[in-house]
């Protein structure tokens, strides 16, 4: 589908652009968001009329934004979460979470700024990108632990340089971790439940030809 960008969308234009994109996307997210129009000759002909009204409440927005980004840029927040030994977190935590835990601070966001790919489900210090424009984009660091004295501990191994944070790519591959981990134990249940079902089968039969032999 060919649409007008109305603002900047991270990875496929600037305000003005005509690109093209999935329906989906489209209907879903973009024109709902009043983010883009459909490409039709009468919605570039009302985009050029209103371009400069656009543009001028475009940076009025931008700029609100950055007064915003001086205060959210580098922000450190909390979240205290119950996790098992290893670091495994009982649940996650979402956009939702930090949506909220940032707004605690005094600076308020929503969870749809939150450019999250998926949940925290693991303790350590996570990175995490808050758009407060199409143009204004800062980094928040989240600082899950299970106590205040383990993020305090933390704080002071990140601030050393040691590895705390962990990325995307790691947290990924912790996911598939988890799902390796997972699909092992349904085999080896489905193997445990094979062998019990031959074993009952096993001694079926030598008690069928114990009868057999007495008689």
């Amino acid at each position: 589908m060919q649409i007008i960008l109305l603002e900047r969308v991270e990875k496929l234009g600037q305000m003005g652009d005509e690109v093209s994109v999935k329906p989906g996307y489209a209907r879903n997210f973009l024109l709902p968001q009043n983010k883009a129009v459909r490409a039709t000759e009468a919605n570039r002909r009302r985009f050029e009329a209103q371009r400069a009204e656009l543009e001028a409440r475009n940076l009025e927005r931008k700029s609100e934004a950055e007064r915003v980004a001086q205060d959210l840029e580098g922000l450190s927040v909390v979240l205290i979460r119950a996790a098992s030994d290893t670091g495994q977190l009982y649940g996650s935590v979402n956009a939702r979470d930090i949506s909220d835990a940032v707004s605690a601070k005094g600076v308020k966001i929503s969870r749809g700024q939150v450019m999250m790919e998926r949940p925290v489900k693991t303790i350590g210090i996570f990175d995490f990108r808050v758009q407060l424009h199409p143009e204004v984009i800062v980094t928040v660091h989240i600082n899950v632990a299970q106590s205040q004295e383990e993020a305090e501990a933390q704080a002071e191994r990140h601030a050393r340089g040691e590895s705390v944070v962990v990325t995307e790519a790691e947290r990924a591959a912790q996911d598939m971790a988890e799902e390796a981990e997972r699909q092992a134990a349904e085999v080896a249940a489905a193997a445990a439940e094979l062998v019990d079902e031959q074993t009952a089968e096993r001694i079926l039969e030598d008690a069928a030809e114990t009868e057999e032999d007495k008689a």
